[in-house]
């Protein structure tokens, strides 16, 4: 697991250049990725919504709106580049106790964000997380994200909304030995043949390769249980820019990081 803080310190504002400049260094960036060094799939934490917006001394609300206006950028930033598989952390159940207002506008901003997607016929959604903790009528919009064929599928997009990585490894782990039931095995026998690979099975993103990539921005560097089980060999880019402040330059700046190490697997 390696660990990169971008180029300013924590508490610093980012040197502000001129837009011209600021055009010129991304496509500097770009010309110095190859597509091989394109990471499959990427694992990002959207966090800072509220922080920006009380720089601004706007609502809170506002901070949401602008961090889902983001991630609409941002996947066109992926598709772009050629990713292919992105994973959103948008709501986590320790989100879940925040104020009731909040959580209403916030389920509404997400519900809103579903209708953008659901409207890009090149883009599969799967739903993470536990839909018996969300409204039904974000549940339902999630079910019908997850359920619909893409024409012409470019990106495939995981949306973690009402999630947690424990939560997740249990679910996994209680539907593995549902199904070991269902076919007559007994728990000894489950016990003694167990592998993780039986559990990744289970997991919300069975059949998909695990994170290659996982970026957090907003200056935090811990995972706060996101893709406990499937980010053991990721790697990890933290970025002091706040989620609705995060623009291209600091994506291709991730992906320059992740181009130049040697990932190592644990060996």
């Amino acid at each position: 697991m390696c660990v990169v803080v971008q180029e300013w310190k924590s508490g610093e504002s980012p040197v502000e250049l001129p837009g011209f400049l600021y055009g010129f260094y991304e496509r500097k960036l770009l010309r110095s990725l190859k597509q091989d060094q394109i990471p499959r799939h990427i694992g990002v934490m959207v966090d800072g919504n509220r922080r920006w917006a009380r720089q601004f001394n706007a609502p809170t609300s506002q901070g949401h709106q602008a961090g889902a206006d983001k991630i609409h950028e941002f996947l066109g930033w992926c598709q772009e580049l050629g990713v292919k598989v992105v994973t959103l952390y948008m709501l986590s159940t320790d989100n879940m106790n925040r104020s009731g207002e909040e959580l209403d506008l916030l389920m509404g901003i997400i519900a809103n964000t579903m209708d953008r997607l659901d409207e890009d016929e090149d883009v599969s959604v799967h739903a993470m997380g536990a839909p018996e903790l969300l409204p039904d009528y974000l549940a339902e919009r999630l079910n019908k994200l997850t359920s619909r064929t893409p024409v012409h599928e470019n990106i495939h997009v995981n949306v973690a909304v009402g999630y947690g990585g424990r939560r997740e490894i249990v679910d996994a782990v209680r539907e593995l030995l549902h199904d070991a039931a269902s076919k007559g095995r007994t728990m000894t026998e489950v016990a003694d043949e167990l592998s993780v690979d039986d559990i990744s099975r289970f997991l919300y993103t069975r059949g998909q390769p695990d994170p290659d990539l996982v970026i957090r921005t907003s200056g935090e560097q811990r995972l706060s249980g996101f893709l406990m089980w499937q980010s053991a060999y990721s790697e990890f880019y933290f970025c002091e820019a706040l989620w609705p402040a995060f623009r291209k330059v600091d994506f291709l700046r991730a992906l320059r990081d992740y181009a130049g190490r040697q990932r190592r697997y644990g060996t």
